[in-house]
C-alpha cells in the first residue's frame, strides 16, 4: 500500500464558482431587508425576542461560500454566527471547530469481524456523539448479521433485534468507508462534498441541494439524506460540535460519517470505535508506520468490501 504520498488534495477546478461582487451586494441588501422585516412582522416593534438579530444572522449564513473558499477570517465569522443562533434560539453554548487536517496524517479504519459480537455499542455511541435525527432513528453504522462463510451483507441480517451473538454467525459493521476514488464526490453537482487532506470524506451541509445523486452513486450505503428536520432532545445534543461535522444539519441535505472530525483532529478515537467492549475496531493514521492500523494492514490478513470497484476505500476487514 503505497501511503507516502499527500492525498485529497483539492484542484482549483475543483472548486464551486464564487461570483464574489454579486453575494456581498445581495448580502448587504438582504440583511437590511431582514431588519425592516422583522419590523413588520412586530408591527414596528422588535422586543426582546431578538427576532432582528437572527434574522440578519441567518441572512448571512445563507449568502456565505462554500466552505472550502473561506478565508480563516470568514470561517471564524460563520462559526461565531452559528454559536449565536444557537444560544438565541434553542438556548444552547456550543463549541463549534474548524479545526483543519494535521499534516503527515491520513485516517484509515479496520474493522476484526472475528472479534464482533453484534452489540452495536458502536451504534449508540455514533447517535449520539453526531446528534443524529432521533426520529428517524438515523444511523451512520449499519451492523449485518451474517452466516459463517458468508461476505456479502445484501444476504445478511441488517435489521436483527434478538439477543447477541448467536451460534455460527458472525457480525459485519459497515458505514462510510472514506474512498480515495469516492463515486459521491464526483456525482455531486453543486461540489459541497469533498475529501480533505487527512482523507475524510465530508459535507458542506449549506451547499448540498438535496438532490442525492452521491447517495446513489455510494456502492456502500454510506450516505443518509434528512427528509425531515432532524430532532434531538436539548438535553441530549453534542456542543463540542465541528463545522463540518456534528453540527446542526436541516431538512433536504445529505449527511454521513465524518470519522468523527470532531475528535479525530483532536487525536482522540471515534466514538464507534472507543464504545466497542470487543476490540473490534481499530482506527489511526496510516502514515505512522508504528499506529495500530499499520500492524493490523501488515500482519493480518486484510479484504476490503467491493475492492473490484477501484474506489480504494480507507476500511479494512480482518480476522485475528
Amino acid at each position: 500500500m503505497d501511503t507516502s504520498k499527500k492525498e485529497g488534495q483539492m484542484k482549483p477546478d475543483d472548486l464551486p464558482e464564487e461570483k464574489s461582487t454579486r453575494r456581498t451586494f445581495i448580502k448587504k441588501l438582504s440583511i437590511a431587508a431582514a431588519a425592516g422585516s422583522a419590523g413588520l412582522v412586530t408591527g414596528g416593534c422588535v422586543g426582546g425576542d431578538n427576532t432582528t438579530e437572527k434574522l440578519g444572522l441567518k441572512w448571512e449564513e445563507y449568502f456565505k461560500k462554500n466552505y472550502r473558499m473561506m478565508t480563516d477570517k470568514e470561517k471564524k465569522e460563520t462559526v461565531t454566527r452559528l454559536e449565536k443562533l444557537a444560544k438565541l434560539e434553542d438556548d444552547l453554548n456550543i463549541q463549534m471547530s474548524t479545526q483543519e487536517p494535521r499534516e503527515k496524517v491520513l485516517f484509515g479504519y479496520a474493522f476484526n469481524i472475528s472479534r464482533c459480537k453484534g452489540y452495536m455499542d458502536c451504534v449508540e455511541a455514533c447517535v449520539k456523539e453526531n446528534n443524529l435525527d432521533r426520529n428517524s432513528k438515523t444511523q451512520y453504522i449499519r451492523v449485518f448479521e451474517m452466516d459463517s462463510g458468508q461476505q456479502d451483507p445484501t444476504r445478511g441480517d441488517g435489521k436483527y433485534h434478538h439477543e447477541v451473538p448467536v451460534e455460527n454467525k458472525y457480525y459485519m459493521g459497515i458505514q462510510c468507508f472514506h474512498c480515495e476514488n469516492a463515486p459521491c464526490i464526483k456525482a455531486c453537482p453543486t461540489k459541497a462534498t469533498w475529501r480533505e487532506p487527512d482523507g475524510i470524506v465530508v459535507v458542506d451541509y449549506d451547499w448540498c441541494i438535496g438532490c442525492r445523486y452521491c447517495m446513489a452513486a455510494c456502492p456502500y450505503w454510506g450516505r443518509r439524506f434528512n427528509w425531515g428536520e432532524p430532532e434531538v432532545p436539548k438535553d441530549e445534543i453534542n456542543t463540542k460540535q465541528h463545522y463540518l461535522g456534528n453540527r446542526k444539519r436541516m431538512k433536504g441535505v445529505m449527511e454521513k460519517c465524518t470519522f468523527c472530525v470532531q475528535r479525530t483532529r483532536q487525536g482522540k478515537l471515534p466514538a464507534c470505535a472507543e464504545a466497542c467492549p470487543t476490540g473490534s475496531r481499530v482506527f489511526g493514521n496510516l502514515l505512522d508506520p508504528d499506529s495500530e492500523i499499520r500492524y493490523v494492514l501488515k500482519h493480518k490478513k486484510v479484504f476490503r468490501f467491493k475492492e473490484e470497484l477501484g474506489t480504494d476505500p480507507k476500511f479494512w476487514y480482518f480476522m485475528d
